[in-house]
């Protein structure tokens, strides 16, 4: 997984004293498995997408069935049901 860091350069004069806020952007490779799974799911909740009740996952097995029988796309909702039953993100 990489994560970007912006970086963006920006004055400010105060008292006859000029100050400079600067951003850039830095690619980074992360290992998510170097992280634990509580600070990962806190994270995640903090910037607003934390982790979905997905319940027993019947509610959404119904929801693939009637997509699929309308031949409509259930991708969405086969992830959800992979994470809920594996715990594993594709």
């Amino acid at each position: 997984m990489k994560y970007w860091v912006g970086l963006i350069i920006s004055g400010l004069e105060r008292n006859n004293t000029m100050y400079k806020t600067v951003y850039t952007e830095v690619e980074v490779d992360v290992d998510l498995s170097d992280f634990e799974t509580d600070d990962l799911i806190e994270e995640l909740e903090s910037r607003g997408a934390g982790a979905t009740d997905y319940g027993d996952g019947k509610d959404i097995l119904v929801t693939i069935y009637e997509k699929r029988r309308l031949g409509k796309d259930y991708q969405q909702e086969l992830d959800q049901l992979i994470w809920l039953g594996l715990g594993k993100v594709l």
